[in-house]
């Protein structure tokens, strides 16, 4: 029944989008983003920051598998939710996350199984220097996430900002959160923008605007 698991299990992965990445409505948050949101841009930070590291480093490691990482770690959350660090005070989440993401790949063909437990372990022991990365890009993803909620006003996400800062390993990481706490969400289309609209004389207008 191997094909009819892995439809299951692609369906399964459906659900994802489905799933709030809840941190933020302890700060009042009502515009959460998916697990599948935090995932996809987490997944883009990792491979970023390998380049990064090796650039810096004059290392060798593989953005695609730190991708690759991020993009299947958090699939645990489907069965358990994601839960927040208050819950994490009555419920062990990482063991039952760990459980559930092992649950979920057993059915898979073994080479495949195999790996993403691996990926899976790396990522939560930090056992190797693709694991920190990925664990990095797991948290600056989170980081940016609050510090679009503070630019909106809320301050209260300064809290989640603070604690990425004091977690993060790598120096591209730590290059990369000094940056983001400068700069504002919004900043990346100033200057992009254009207005191309007719005067009612029929003067045709288009201009950038700063």
């Amino acid at each position: 029944m191997e094909q009819k698991d892995i439809t299951n299990y692609i369906f399964e992965m459906g659900v994802l989008a489905k799933e709030m990445h809840n941190g933020m409505k302890l700060i009042g948050a009502s515009n959460l983003r998916s697990v599948s949101e935090h995932v996809l841009r987490a997944a883009q930070i990792g491979y970023l920051l390998t380049v990064l590291e090796n650039e810096k480093n004059h290392s060798n490691l593989n953005p695609e598998k730190v991708c690759s990482m991020l993009v299947f770690h958090d699939n645990g959350e489907i069965r358990i939710g994601d839960l927040h660090k208050i819950a994490s005070r009555y419920i062990d989440s990482k063991k039952a996350e760990e459980s559930a993401f092992k649950d979920q790949v057993s059915n898979l063909p073994e080479t495949a199984k195999s790996a993403l437990i691996k990926y899976f372990e790396e990522i939560e022991e930090r056992s190797t220097k693709e694991g920190i990365i990925a664990k990095d890009a797991d948290w600056l993803e989170t980081a940016f996430e609050a510090k679009e909620h503070y630019d909106l006003g809320n301050t209260l996400a300064m809290d989640w900002i603070d604690n990425v800062g004091k977690a993060i390993e790598t120096e591209s990481a730590k290059e990369i959160f000094t940056s983001m706490k400068e700069t504002r969400f919004t900043d990346w289309w100033t200057g992009l923008k254009k207005l191309l609209y007719k005067k009612l004389d029929g003067t045709n207008i288009s201009h950038g605007e700063n």
